[in-house]
């Protein structure tokens, strides 16, 4: 593995708890020093119970960014979408302004939703904390192995022929991944035991991103 940071949980719930703890305390952090807290946010069953775990978290949500890794090219309120999924757990439930919930409109179709994405990434410093999942495949947010989305050097990137459907959606890049503060990616389950194991013995595969921190129950 490119870094050596993991930590190992016996279940996905306390994965979901211990990176919860973990948003709150970066938020606090961040907010403290430059009155800001971008925060990126995944897809996937751990991630939503970790962002439920969060509605009553004490975290000044008036100066919270929203961003999302990914999004899928589906209609506004699509249940498969990830803003979706963030809305019903987290975002319904806490005072942060409309404003700061920085949507993938993937609805406009993956190159006009990745170029959009991309000119307001590039409005921002920096991204403080991107949460991140796994697949079964080691693919991370919409970059799945193989694709050309991969090598694309913009913010936010289109990707099609996706091995899962939908075939179209749209991405962070490893631009902008790569250039956060701080990662934290999530694997629970054991069908990803194969993946996590390629990822330690050092395989190039799409979510073996340097200096992340891996939250690991398998």
């Amino acid at each position: 593995m490119v870094n050596k940071q993991i930590k190992r949980f016996e279940t996905p719930i306390e994965v979901a708890q211990a990176v919860a703890d973990t948003v709150v305390a970066s938020a606090f952090e961040s907010i403290a020093k430059r009155g800001v807290f971008h925060w990126v946010l995944a897809g996937g069953t751990t991630p939503k119970q970790c962002y439920e775990l969060l509605r009553d978290a004490d975290v000044d949500w008036a100066k919270v960014h929203v961003w999302f890794g990914d999004e899928r090219c589906l209609p506004v309120g699509d249940d498969e979408r990830n803003d979706e999924m963030a809305d019903n757990a987290l975002l319904n439930h806490v005072a942060i302004p409309d404003s700061h919930i920085h949507r993938m409109n993937a609805e406009l179709g993956a190159e006009k939703a990745a170029a959009l994405y991309a000119d307001e990434l590039a409005g921002i410093e920096a991204l403080d904390l991107v949460l991140l999942g796994m697949g079964e495949d080691g693919h991370t947010a919409s970059l799945f192995p193989n694709n050309p989305g991969l090598q694309d050097k913009r913010l936010a990137v289109p990707v099609f022929d996706s091995p899962k459907p939908p075939s179209n959606r749209v991405s962070m890049g490893y631009t902008a991944l790569k250039f956060a503060h701080r990662r934290i990616i999530m694997v629970t389950g054991a069908a990803k035991r194969e993946a996590f194991d390629k990822v330690c013995a050092g395989e190039s595969l799409p979510v073996n991103i340097e200096n992340s921190e891996w939250y690991v129950s398998l």
